[in-house]
C-alpha cells in the first residue's frame, strides 16, 4: 500500500485494480441525495436492506464498513485473539496479512500455485492448520490472478475451519464482476463471511461503502468491534450508497462492458508474448502474468515505469517476484498505451 501511495504519477497507469471511476452525474440523483445529517447507529438501515436485497439475506446480516479493507480488518478485530493463528493465501493481497499481524495474531500461509491454476486446494489448508487456527482468509476471484474459487473447495474448507470452531472469510469484492453470477460464500454455512465493496466493481471507490455479509450472531459481534473503531459510517457516504444500490445493475452493466473490451485487448496480447505466462482469470479487473526468464521482476517494473511512464505492479508486493500484475479496469486508451509499452519493454529485455 505505501508503494501505491508514493509511487511517481505514471501516463499509462496499469497497477490500478478499480475500474474506471464514476462521476457524479453518472449516479443519477446523486446531488438531491447528499445530506450532512441522518441515523446510522449500527448502519443506515436503507444502505442495509438494499445490500441485503442483493445477496438474499436478512438485514441482521448486514455489518457496514469503510470499503472492503476495513470491513476485513473489522472481522479481524471481532474474531481474533492474541496467539490465534490465521491461514492466509500466497500469493494473496498484503492489507489481508497485515490486519491479523496488527491485532497480534500469527499469519500461516497456504500456496496457491501456477501449476495448478491458482486454484484453491483444501488439502494445502488442512495441512497448513494448527490447533490454534481461528480463521482462514482467501480471496474470490483470487487477488492477485482473477480466478474464481470452486464451490466444492470452499465447502470443503469450511469443513475443516468448523471442525476446530473457526471461521472463513472469503474477500469477494471483484466476485461482481464475473459472469458466473456467484452467491456470496456466506450462503455456505454460519462459519463464512463475505466481504465487499462499491469500489473495485462499480467505479465508485470515493464511497468506500463496505459490507460484511454473516450469520446474524456473528453481526452482532463485526458491530461491538465497529463501536470501537469508528462508531458509525459516514451519513454522506451511506445515503449515497443506498442511492447506487438502486442503480447497481446499470453500473455493473457499464463496468463489465468496459471489462469485455478491454479484456480481449489483454488477451491478444498476452497470447502474443512467449516471455509471459498467464492464467485466464474468470472475474475481477486484474490478471497476473509471470515472466519466464526473471526470478524478480521488480528491476522491470521499476524501470518500465522510469522510462516509460508505465506503472505495474512488481509480484514481490503478493510473494510471487517472478510475476507482475496488470490492471485492465481503466480506460481503453490507457490500456492500449500502457500495453504497448509493455511489449516494447519486453522487446528490449528490460529485466
Amino acid at each position: 500500500m505505501q508503494w501505491a501511495k508514493t509511487r511517481p504519477s505514471p501516463r499509462f497507469d496499469l497497477a490500478i485494480s478499480n475500474v474506471l471511476p464514476c462521476s457524479i452525474d453518472e449516479l443519477e440523483g446523486a446531488r438531491d441525495a447528499i445530506a450532512l445529517s441522518g441515523r446510522n447507529d449500527t448502519g443506515y438501515a436503507p444502505l442495509m436492506e438494499a445490500i441485503a436485497a442483493r445477496y438474499g439475506v436478512s438485514a441482521d446480516r448486514v455489518t457496514t464498513a469503510q470499503g472492503t479493507s476495513g470491513a476485513n480488518f473489522l472481522t479481524c478485530a471481532a474474531l481474533l485473539e492474541p496467539g490465534d493463528d490465521v491461514l492466509v493465501e500466497r500469493p494473496g493481497y498484503d492489507p489481508l496479512l497485515g490486519a491479523p499481524r496488527l491485532l497480534g495474531a500469527n499469519t500461516v500461509r497456504f500456496d496457491r500455485t501456477f501449476e495448478d491454476g491458482f486454484a484453491l486446494d483444501p488439502d494445502r489448508v488442512r495441512r497448513a492448520m494448527t490447533p490454534r487456527t481461528r480463521l482462514v482468509i482467501l480471496t474470490s476471484p483470487h487477488n492477485p490472478t482473477g480466478v474464481i474459487a470452486e464451490r466444492q473447495a470452499l465447502e470443503a474448507i469450511g469443513r475443516l475451519a468448523e471442525s476446530q470452531a473457526a471461521y472463513v472469510l472469503v474477500d469477494e469484492v471483484y466476485l461482481d464482476t464475473s459472469d458466473a453470477e456467484l452467491p456470496p460464500a456466506v450462503t455456505l454455512g454460519d462459519i463464512f463471511l463475505s466481504t465487499s465493496s462499491l469500489t473495485k466493481s462499480y467505479g465508485l471507490a470515493g464511497l468506500r461503502c463496505g459490507w460484511i455479509l454473516s450469520s446474524a450472531v456473528t453481526a452482532e459481534r463485526l458491530r461491538r468491534a465497529r463501536d470501537v473503531v469508528d462508531g458509525t459510517g459516514p451519513i454522506v457516504t451511506e445515503r449515497l450508497a443506498a442511492l447506487a444500490f438502486h442503480q447497481l445493475e446499470r453500473l455493473i452493466a457499464r463496468s463489465k462492458s468496459l471489462l469485455r473490451a478491454n479484456g480481449a485487448l489483454l488477451r491478444e496480447f498476452l497470447r502474443g508474448r512467449p516471455e509471459l505466462e498467464w492464467i485466464d482469470p474468470r472475474g475481477g479487473t486484474v490478471v497476473f502474468p509471470r515472466l519466464r526468464e526473471a526470478a524478480d521482476t521488480t528491476t522491470f517494473a521499476d524501470r518500465l515505469l522510469r522510462e516509460r511512464e508505465t506503472a505495474i505492479v512488481p509480484g514481490r508486493f503478493f510473494d510471487a517476484p517472478s510475476h507482475f500484475r496488470v490492471g485492465f479496469g481503466g480506460t481503453t486508451e490507457a490500456l492500449r498505451g500502457g500495453l504497448a509499452a509493455l511489449g516494447a519493454a519486453l522487446d528490449a529485455r528490460e529485466w
